[in-house]
């Protein structure tokens, strides 16, 4: 896809006076004595840090009583980083409103579902409904916009601190009388509303706008449309947070871009395709899963996604780790060398800034054993050595800035499909949104074909292949946008229990995957998940797949009735034995596939061969599955980004100069063992 080079609000596409990659990380002053600032900002410049991320927890400091502000530390701090020449980004404390606000407005305190109300002590939100939390937010931050407006240091404004985390929905009174003029600004009408609820269903009925309130925990499962529609509310009412911030800062501040930090890919509380419009860049905090030994993977994707939340622009990793975390079951520190290698793998997706938490590592809180860019172990650490490499490492690499990445497919990502997916009362609870994402994103990944992600109802037209391993809820917009995409040619592989419900979580007239029966050419008649542990096995029907013959699938089969589309596998046993398990169907210029089983990575590699001979894709299969190659394209050179994820050196096809190295080939170059190259093509 082409990206958009001009962002929402016609501001510059950058940050304003920035010609360097930006590295850097959160840096909390507050928490040491001022003397330690000095050493901090020499550190810094040892380090080749570039940007800092400031006062993001600090409003308790700034406004230590209501309606009296100090700024007198925070002038000094920033006077300090600009006399320094590092830049600032400039947060808005409100993530975190301090004690005395709670004590004044107790009414403001998150409730959840079942009722408990939240208290004061942590980090977190209020309600984001609460008029009293909406007016001390805008107040703080019009101070600091208007006393910050025109510092030289201050490049960027950095909003809240990671919406929808670690609360998001509340149930207050406050959310509850937002959710009744939300739901009435929605549908008009009690008539409109009945109907999109479902209300005939178990005698719910609503006669009075009054009567309607938050879906709390009852005694029985809530109505689904309800929840869902209570969670588009929720990502609706945190948005307008950050647009009355945002606006103001605007106003005050001309001509310096605003941003929030998403958590694209781990925080599912938030439609991010309508915040992305909302951000003046893109930024996000991406943490490994411990857990995962392969998790390389699941940060590729999360910067995959943030990337096509961007539009292709360039964006901000704001926050990863240099080491280990807190939070977690098992806080795994990185390897030697993960660091690095994490922090290019952001950048060969389209990152043009990598940032931390944090710069200093705190002696108190919380967050005491989490990593930082400045260990307690002090300079004489291999992490501190590591953070000095990787900042003389992305000094090198400048000339990247700015370049762009190109995919070939897309993966379908919809938030509230998956919001309504995850709801009581689905037919099995073996099969979710995000494993079959995963598994789907981890084929194309080991194959190397660059992934975008997309909304179904976003112009597909310019990639080869749409997956979409979990479309549950698919909108009459989306289905006939996806359909369309396969008549002018495109090639889209669905995957089972897609299409099954609308946007109200109803099931649409005609069935079970209704919507896309024109272009895949198949209906469902019955789903049929199956018990813990048991397997189906497939076999080949004609040529076209003979790979999938054998092919063991899990979790789920259907029962298809075939609408034009050919099987190219069939159940071999199971509940669905010798009907259809895959079919392709070819509809106007393009084809459209259905499988209707879980097959896992390995078994997807045989679904996917015959599905990229129609997309006119051509995997990497001749180099090892974890080695992670990107490219990113300027208007002069491109720059592929290799990585050695294996414990074993590999030589790769590659021809240009490696910038980190300067190291020339005219043939490959061998990437060691946890190793990374940026090459510039020749």
């Amino acid at each position: 896809m082409s990206p958009s080079t001009t962002p929402p609000t016609g501001l510059p596409v950058w940050l304003p006076g920035v010609e360097t990659l930006c590295y850097g990380g959160d840096y909390n002053p507050e928490q040491w004595p001022e003397e330690v600032w000095a050493r901090d900002v020499a550190l810094m410049r040892e380090a080749g840090v570039t940007l800092v991320s400031v006062g993001i927890f600090s409003w308790g400091l700034l406004e230590p009583r209501e309606g009296e502000f100090d700024f007198g530390w925070l002038d000094r701090v920033l006077d300090l980083l600009h006399e320094a020449g590092i830049q600032v980004d400039l947060g808005t404390p409100t993530a975190s409103p301090p004690a005395w606000f709670f004590h004044a407005h107790p009414d403001a305190r998150v409730v959840t579902r079942d009722g408990t109300t939240l208290g004061f002590g942590s980090r977190g939100m209020a309600s984001p409904s609460s008029p009293d939390y909406r007016r001390a937010s805008v107040r703080i931050t019009r101070e600091l916009a208007r006393r910050y407006g025109s510092h030289p240091a201050v490049v960027l404004w950095h909003v809240h601190n990671e919406y929808g985390t670690p609360v998001s929905e509340c149930y207050s009174e406050h959310s509850a009388r937002a959710f009744r003029a939300w739901v009435q600004r929605r549908y008009g009408s009690l008539d409109a509303l009945n109907e999109a609820w479902g209300t005939a269903f178990w005698g719910q009925h609503y006669a009075e706008w009054a009567h309607v309130s938050p879906p709390s925990i009852a005694p029985s499962v809530v109505n689904p449309a309800q929840r869902l529609d209570f969670a588009r509310f929720t990502s609706d009412a945190l948005l307008e947070c950050f647009v009355a911030e945002r606006d103001v800062i605007h106003a005050e501040a001309p001509g310096i871009p605003v941003t929030t930090n998403f958590m694209a890919g781990s925080c599912q509380s938030v439609d991010l395709w309508a915040w992305a419009r909302e951000v003046d860049i893109v930024s996000n905090d991406h943490y490994l899963t411990a857990a995962d030994d392969r998790n390389q993977v699941g940060l590729a994707l999360s910067a995959d996604l943030t990337r096509s939340l961007a539009g292709g622009r360039p964006w901000l990793l704001m926050e990863h780790s240099t080491s280990a975390v807190n939070w977690q079951p098992r806080n795994v520190a990185k390897r030697p060398g993960e660091m690095a290698r994490n922090s290019l793998a952001h950048l060969g997706r389209g990152a043009d800034g990598i940032l931390f938490f944090q710069w200093r590592a705190s002696r108190s809180g919380a967050e005491k054993f989490h990593s930082a860019m400045l260990p307690h172990a002090g300079t004489r650490s291999r992490v501190w050595t590591e953070v000095c490499a990787l900042g003389h490492d992305l000094a090198a690499l400048t000339e990247v800035r700015g370049s762009t990445v190109h995919a070939d497919v897309a993966i379908l990502w919809d938030w509230q499909s998956f919001w309504a997916q995850d709801l009581e009362w689905r037919p099995s609870v073996d099969l979710g949104h995000r494993e079959r994402i995963d598994a789907f994103y981890d084929r194309l990944w080991r194959d190397k074909l660059t992934v975008d992600f997309a909304h179904p109802e976003h112009d597909l037209s310019g990639y080869r292949l749409v997956v979409a391993p979990a479309s549950y809820l698919l909108t009459s917009q989306g289905a006939a946008n996806l359909t369309r995409y396969v008549e002018a040619g495109g090639t889209l592989l669905v995957s089972c229990f897609s299409a099954t419900v609308d946007e109200n979580d109803a099931v649409p007239e005609g069935g079970y995957l209704a919507p896309l029966r024109t272009a895949l050419g198949v209906e469902v008649d019955e789903l049929l998940p199956l018990r813990q542990g048991d397997q189906v096995h497939l076999a080949a029907s004609g040529p076209v797949a003979r790979a999938l013959d054998a092919i063991t699938a899990d979790v789920w089969c259907e029962d298809l009735a075939l609408a034009g589309a050919t099987p190219v596998a069939v159940f071999a046993d199971g509940p669905a034995a010798g009907g259809p398990a895959v079919t392709r169907h070819e509809h106007g210029a393009g084809t459209g596939w259905y499988v209707s089983t879980r097959l896992d990575v390995d078994a997807l590699a045989a679904l996917l061969a015959p599905v990229y001979a129609d997309a006119g894709l051509s995997p990497v299969v001749d180099l090892p599955q974890d080695l992670e190659i990107v490219t990113r394209h300027g208007t002069t050179h491109s720059y592929v980004v290799a990585i050695n994820h294996t414990d074993e050196a590999a030589d790769v096809p590659l021809t240009g100069t490696d910038l980190l190295t300067g190291e020339t080939s005219t043939s490959s170059f061998t990437l060691a063992a946890g190793a990374v190259r940026v090459v510039r093509s020749a």
